[in-house]
């Protein structure tokens, strides 16, 4: 037997030869682009640790982005609470000057992160003006 697989992208992809028995279920979080959810995430997180916010407002974003980073962790993520918490995040980047400041290191992963919450994601785009 041969296989011939050429390039695949997904959260889990298993390629067998024979029997495969999975306990516990497979899953995986992947954006339109293919990327891992929990990798934007962390690049979200490392543009805003790099970003000029005020003092007054980094506590608050990194508050809510550790809860991103929980919810997003889980088998099933809540995308409305995701939703809620990138549009807030986002409105107060926003707010701080952030968006203008940081650009593309912020916005890339925040529209990808939109892309995956699908139309709860709009606030969020409509935002950063995408």
């Amino acid at each position: 037997m041969v296989f011939n697989i050429g390039s695949q992208q997904g959260g889990v992809v298993n390629n067998v030869a024979g029997n495969q028995t999975v306990h516990g279920g497979q899953t995986g979080h992947l954006t339109a682009d293919g990327r891992d959810v929990r990798d934007l995430v962390g690049d979200l997180r490392t543009a805003v640790e790099q970003a000029p916010l005020p003092p007054a407002v980094t506590p608050e974003v990194r508050s809510e982005l550790d809860a991103v980073e929980t919810e997003v962790a889980r088998p099933e993520p809540d995308r409305e609470a995701v939703a809620g918490r990138l549009t807030r995040v986002t409105r107060m980047l926003s707010s701080a000057g952030a968006l203008v400041t940081a650009g593309t290191a912020l916005i890339g992963p925040l529209s990808a992160l939109a892309g995956w919450l699908g139309t709860l994601g709009r606030p969020i785009l409509q935002a950063i003006g995408v």
